[in-house]
């Protein structure tokens, strides 16, 4: 009966992987980039700060509008013969001769008549153009800022792929080392499950006391709790990485396990990263916006020149619209004496900014080189690890053949047994886990540095590495 339902156990250790989904870690990458909702936002922002990038050019070109005005004044806009003379400032007296005559009185009837300019209801229509030729390079200052906003917003979305790349590197692995953990404790359980059937037997023929059995069911027990929460552990890794690449099928990574005899140096992954960490290329381009700032505030103490020009639609039928012309053109200057908007301290509010950056990149340097080195010598630790294990495996398996020949014999007691299969056991999980780690240092070493791409090729050169076909 415990034969039967250890045979279950290590069933139901392979059952939930029947129907999954085999994917390889390049095929995973790809899913990410392609589906991952955090790189899509990301690209959406892009998409914005180019298209507002692309609106800022449009400030060089003139601005063109029709409009139409309704006016509606107390009275009607009239002008009389007499207001004319009197605006002249003239004092003219008619001779008595002419005064008197028919021409006289013509005369001086015309100071009393009226013209209507324009009545109190006035409508019109015109097309009206402005064209800033020099502002002080603030139109530059404003296209140069929004070009840095598109580059930061560049630098944002290859930030968020590297950090996703870090992510799905200790899910897909996660789930590797989780079946090599449940590999390990499935030999465990079906040693121990070959053990304790050998104490029963020896027991049954007097060769052990009842203990030795009873330490042989013990350790089988135990181990069989640790199988479970191995399996549990691997369900919970699988799931997560199944959910990460957004699919409705449980995810089987395809790949292994893996650890590299040499790493290129140390210097070639900190001279990389320096240059092409987009984290600096943010800061460059935040620094790019602050000099545009100050470029803008300058702007303000010079003056604004700009050509302008209306032409008229439509007018209402009156005089004052007889008298004026159909078309204007002009060129205006506006220069700022007093400036409510505080440019003297804005001005230096800029230049505190761009200092601000500048130390920022300084410290932001000295952080990358810390942290590609503590990286890289994670990496190595990890190599050494996997590599001086390899001899305490053979131990930990010779150790354990003779302990079953000697309990076999009447020569070893059943904790000898035990302790030698929970020994090899150990070793196996201690050097999984070592290559786990060996394998994220160095998918953050290929994204600090910009080589992603590369993770494949470390794959294809290491020992461990089983080519899966594609689906």
């Amino acid at each position: 009966m415990r034969q039967l339902l250890v045979l279950i156990g290590c069933f139901g250790a392979i059952a939930p992987s029947i129907n999954a989904a085999t994917i390889s870690f390049p095929q995973a990458w790809e899913i990410v980039q392609q589906d991952n909702n955090s790189l899509a936002a990301e690209r959406a922002n892009v998409d914005r700060y180019q298209h507002l990038q692309e609106a800022s050019s449009a400030r060089n070109w003139p601005s063109i509008t029709v409009g139409a005005n309704y006016t509606y004044l107390d009275q009607d806009v009239t002008l009389s013969g007499r207001q004319i003379v009197n605006s002249t400032g003239a004092n003219i007296t008619l001779p008595p001769s002419v005064a008197a005559s028919d021409l006289g009185a013509v005369i001086s009837g015309l100071g009393d008549l009226t013209s209507t300019i324009t009545e109190r209801d006035i409508f019109s229509s015109s097309i009206r153009a402005m064209w800033p030729i020099f502002t002080g390079g603030r139109i530059s200052a404003a296209q140069s800022a929004a070009t840095g906003q598109t580059q930061e917003a560049q630098s944002q979305l290859a930030m968020e792929t590297q950090a996703r790349f870090e992510d799905l590197s200790k899910y897909y692995f996660s789930v590797l080392l989780a079946q090599d953990v449940l590999q390990t404790r499935n030999l465990v359980v079906k040693g121990l499950n070959r053990h304790y059937e050998n104490a029963l037997k020896l027991e049954q023929q007097g060769q052990i006391a009842r203990v030795e059995r009873l330490q042989a069911e013990s350790a089988l027990d135990r181990a069989t709790i640790e199988q479970k929460k191995a399996r549990n552990n691997l369900k919970i890794a699988q799931n997560a990485l199944t959910q990460i690449l957004n699919q409705n099928v449980m995810v089987e990574p395809g790949d292994s396990l893996f650890t590299n005899d040499h790493l290129p140096a140390m210097d070639t992954f900190v001279t990389q990263t320096l240059n092409t960490y987009p984290g600096l290329a943010l800061l460059d381009a935040k620094e790019k916006q602050a000099q545009s700032l100050i470029k803008a505030e300058k702007g303000k103490y010079y003056p604004n020149v700009y050509l302008y020009g209306d032409y008229s639609l439509y007018e209402d039928d009156s005089l004052a619209s007889q008298l004026k012309p159909d078309w204007l053109v002009g060129i205006g200057v506006s220069i700022p004496l007093i400036d409510n908007s505080g440019r003297g301290d804005n001005l230096a509010a800029a230049h505190s900014a761009v200092l601000q950056v500048r130390h920022k990149r300084a410290q932001a340097k000295q952080d990358l080189n810390v942290l590609v080195q503590k990286t890289y010598y994670q990496a190595q630790q990890a190599q050494e690890e996997v590599s001086g294990l390899t001899s305490s495996l053979r131990l930990a398996k010779e150790n354990l053949r003779l302990r079953q020949k000697a309990f076999s014999q009447g020569l070893s007691t059943s904790t000898d047994v035990v302790d030698a299969e929970l020994n090899l056991a150990s070793v196996k999980t201690q050097q999984a886990t070592a290559k786990f780690h060996y394998v994220t240092a160095l998918s953050r070493l290929l994204a600090l540095s910009n080589n992603m791409n590369d993770f494949a090729q470390y794959q294809i050169r290491s020992t461990a590495y089983q080519p899966t076909s594609t689906h």
